[in-house]
């Protein structure tokens, strides 16, 4: 695909439920499945299923070609959000509230559907802001929840539903900083 990393742009992938319910991908493994669909720089971070490279091709393509090599090498329903670094960083920098409160976790709900985002935030405004704080982003959605709470909260529980497995993907704040390197 790429031959340089002059002109291309830096990706991140974050893949949906890596590690996770018996679906088992050594970084290795996944470093080397896309050095092997041609992109350069590639770089895995944690085992959680985020994956830094560089291209030049455009996101609709690269997601779908990605999506189907996953699906292929490892067997599973492979779902990812596809974003620049630069929109990391973005996310990042955009956080909304206090990163350094021990007591909650933050996290950047990333989405590759604008439907579904506007979904989740209107969702998001009929629950008790003190349980869930939740605030609207540039094709983020940003979530501060009390640590333990992240599954059985109202918000948590809306986005376990089924309908947002395929256009969502949730990530810790102190993740992404490790991923943006």
């Amino acid at each position: 695909m790429t031959s340089s990393t002059d002109h291309a742009t830096t990706w991140v992938a974050l893949l949906r439920g890596v590690n996770v319910n018996g679906i088992a991908i050594r970084s290795a493994e996944l470093a080397a499945l896309f050095r092997g669909l041609g992109f350069d720089a590639v770089t895995t971070v944690l085992a959680s299923g985020n994956v830094r490279f560089a291209a030049e091709a455009e996101r609709a393509e690269l997601k779908g070609m990605i999506e189907i090599a996953l699906r292929d090498r490892f067997g599973y329903d492979a779902w990812i959000v596809l974003i620049t670094h630069d929109e990391l960083e973005q996310a990042i920098r955009g956080f909304p509230f206090d990163a350094d409160d021990a007591s909650r976790q933050p996290y950047v709900i990333f989405c590759s559907s604008d439907a579904s985002r506007a979904e989740i935030v209107a969702a998001a405004g009929q629950l008790d802001p003190a349980e869930d704080l939740v605030r609207d982003g540039v094709g983020v959605v940003y979530w501060s929840v009390e640590k333990g709470r992240t599954l059985d909260t109202p918000f948590g529980k809306l986005l376990g539903k089924p309908r947002y497995k395929a256009t969502t993907t949730t990530r810790n704040l102190r993740t992404l900083v490790k991923i943006a390197g």
